[in-house]
């Protein structure tokens, strides 16, 4: 029997790092090859990372919450197969000498500790010395048994941390990235107005489904909003159906989850589908497939407050709907003043590839929907 360090596998699309999310084995549990051993979030979407071998954990090298790079230490596996290192996803070359192989197996004597081998280090102690680049064996450890802290790691590398300050997780990071990509590629204008929702606003209403019905209700009368746009061919694909990506706001982060098709779904339909993708965004269980192909997004801010808003387009989409907090509002009527309610909007549009004709039609679409009482 051999422990055999398991490192966190490439997982595509030149991604460098995940967030563990959640252990489903702890230290002593007998495991079967393929079999879930942890789930990590990188880049919004939720990935179970399979056992590569059967055999028993010995020890878990990250916590709840850590980021950890790629080709770092994840999980040690004891196992009487046959390991072929070349065939291992993750196992990356030369990477062995700078990593450590466990985390909790043996006690070390600092003071006479060989030049190589395993080495006892805290989480948060492995993470900063990932981050600054430092070879926990260089690094004497002032904890029990020798063990590295934090402490330990930030003194050699001579920089203090600046109180107050807090690593972003895997959510926010991503929503920086998208956030900075749509700032330097997009061209953004936003047009406003207000639609009367007197005839049916309530407080039982549900605001969301409505305007996810009125967002498919304009792209069929102005289909120009519903599309994609790539700047290097001057060109734009224009989408048959409304696949909306819908803004979550989570204690974690910004999730934009995507309700396919909404053109062909019923009221009930689109808030069964609305619950589970809200649920699943709060509770970080989003899948990659939750979150791809939107055509065209919707933000309803109105819960958390505001009115309009000049909102962010991700590319390669073309527009967004911003809605805000419905306001009554004093209006003259027939029979003189008469109190109204009104929901305002804001339609974000990317200048390249709308015009200002196109999205003023849309926004009047969106309008027509929602001032009508059914």
């Amino acid at each position: 029997m051999a422990v055999i360090p398991f490192n966190l596998p490439d997982l595509g699309e030149g991604l460098t790092e995940a967030e563990i999310v959640e252990w489903h084995v702890s230290p002593g549990d007998r495991v079967v090859s393929g079999q879930p051993l942890v789930s990590v979030e990188t880049d919004k979407a939720v990935v179970e990372i399979p056992s590569p071998w059967s055999g028993t954990v010995k020890a878990l090298n990250a916590e709840t919450g850590e980021q950890i790079a790629v080709g770092a230490p994840l999980v040690d596996l004891e196992t009487d197969q046959r390991v072929d290192q070349g065939q291992i996803v993750g196992d990356l070359e030369g990477s062995k000498p700078e990593v450590p192989k466990t985390a909790q197996s043996l006690s070390v004597d600092r003071s006479s500790k060989p030049t190589t081998g395993p080495v006892r280090a805290a989480p948060a102690a492995r993470a900063l010395a990932r981050e600054k680049g430092i070879d926990l064996e260089t690094v004497t450890g002032s904890g029990p048994d020798g063990t590295i802290t934090r402490a330990d790691v930030v003194s050699l590398a001579g920089t203090e941390t600046r109180a107050g300050w807090e690593p972003f997780s895997a959510a926010r990071k991503a929503m920086a990235r998208n956030m900075a990509e749509a700032g330097a590629q997009v061209v953004p204008a936003t047009v406003q107005d207000w639609a009367d929702v007197s005839s049916w606003i309530s407080p039982e209403a549900d605001v969301l489904v409505r305007l996810v019905r009125a967002m498919a209700k304009a792209a069929e009368a102005e289909p120009a909003l519903n599309a994609w746009f790539d700047p290097k061919a001057i060109t734009r694909r224009i989408h048959e159906t409304v696949n909306l990506g819908v803004a979550v706001d989570t204690d974690t982060g910004l999730y934009v989850p995507v309700l396919q098709d909404v053109g062909s779904q019923e009221a009930n339909q689109i808030r069964t589908e609305l619950d589970r993708l809200i649920a699943v965004a709060r509770a970080q269980r989003l899948g990659r497939q939750d979150q791809l192909g939107a055509t065209v997004s919707l933000s309803d801010f109105g819960p958390l407050g505001g009115a309009f808003a000049a909102l962010v387009i991700r590319p390669p989409q073309v527009a967004i709907l911003g809605a805000g907090r419905v306001s009554e509002k004093v209006v003259w009527g027939e029979n003189g003043p008469e109190p109204r309610q009104y929901l305002p909007l804001s339609l974000t549009f990317d200048h390249r590839a709308v015009t200002g004709g196109e999205a003023a039609r849309f926004l009047n679409a969106v309008l027509h929907d929602l001032e009508h009482p059914g």
